[in-house]
């Protein structure tokens, strides 16, 4: 298995986090998203669209988007689960994943910026986006996290969910977001970077990091 990423990307910081909980080994190829390696031809014969993560399979096949990669990986390797439970409890792990995956996300990503900045956002303007996608959202996952149990956001073990809101966090405190006015998502990022598999995938953990 060989997982395309880059240590800042959210979404191959999440994949990073399955692999570990999984115990899977994969090799781990970077693209350095500022460099634009994402958009060499070789690249874009894995991903057309450009962006990282990639995932190969190791038996031919090639899968894009973080959450697609870590559902095949829950189907292909099952243990532990990252939606357990019955159907009503998995909708909400994964409405909660997708609330970050899809919405808060997506708006505030190195392309998004640019494309701010080619507008003529200055500097300051484009921090202030960021910051605004990220306090919004995550007040939203806040009220959604308070109606559930702890230590994680959904029980005592790590799912889908805490895999996507650890790397958020860290997002956000890229752009300066003061969370700790979000303090059950707190203590569920506390539960989780408890555990090697988190803190191993952090990005200052990985061999492309820069500071």
């Amino acid at each position: 298995m060989r997982l395309h990423g880059y240590f800042r990307s959210s979404a191959a910081f999440r994949v990073r986090i399955a692999l570990n909980l999984k115990g899977l080994q994969a090799e781990h190829v970077y693209h350095h998203l500022r460099h634009n390696a994402q958009k060499a031809p070789e690249f874009l014969k894995l991903n057309p669209h450009g962006l990282v993560p990639a995932f190969e399979t190791g038996d031919g096949a090639v899968l894009t988007q973080s959450l697609a990669i870590i559902e095949w990986l829950d189907e292909t390797f099952p243990d532990p689960p990252l939606r357990p439970g019955d159907a009503t409890r998995r909708a909400k792990i994964l409405s909660f994943a997708l609330a970050v995956a899809c919405d808060i996300h997506p708006v505030q990503n190195l392309r998004v910026l640019n494309r701010l900045r080619s507008l003529g956002q200055d500097d300051a303007g484009v921090q202030a986006w960021a910051a605004w996608v990220n306090r919004d959202g995550l007040a939203a996952c806040e009220t959604l996290a308070m109606r559930e149990s702890g230590p994680f956001l959904f029980g005592t073990q790590p799912t889908l969910a805490d895999l996507c809101l650890v790397p958020q966090l860290y997002n956000a405190r890229r752009f300066k977001v003061d969370v700790s006015a979000f303090p059950r998502l707190l203590e569920a990022e506390a539960a989780a970077l408890a555990l090697p598999a988190f803190t191993a995938a952090q990005p200052q953990n990985q061999p492309d990091f820069e500071p």
